[in-house]
């Protein structure tokens, strides 16, 4: 239950995660980021159009979605990592 619930939401997160999040929105034709706003500073994002979108919609929230302690420290270790991949894209 819990422990199969949080190992699928860490799946989703860190270095494999970044790779499903854009391997996904390549095979769904989906763009990879808004030309306005890609980091959603002022919009709502919207994952069905915008695959980094996906990142704010859920993948950064999933932290909080955990079950167990072990979980949520590891997610807010890959979540770290996600959010220096998208320092690193702002530049």
């Amino acid at each position: 239950g819990k422990v199969l619930q949080d190992a699928d939401r860490l799946d989703a997160l860190g270095s494999i995660g970044i790779v499903r999040a854009f391997t996904v929105g390549g095979s769904e034709k989906r763009r990879l980021y808004n030309n306005k706003d890609p980091f959603c500073l002022s919009r709502k994002p919207d994952d069905k159009d915008c695959t980094l979108d996906h990142f704010y919609k859920k993948l950064l929230r999933l932290e909080s979605m955990m079950n167990t302690k072990t979980a949520k420290l590891e997610a807010k270790r890959r979540i770290k990592f996600m959010n220096e991949f998208l320092a690193e894209l702002k530049r």
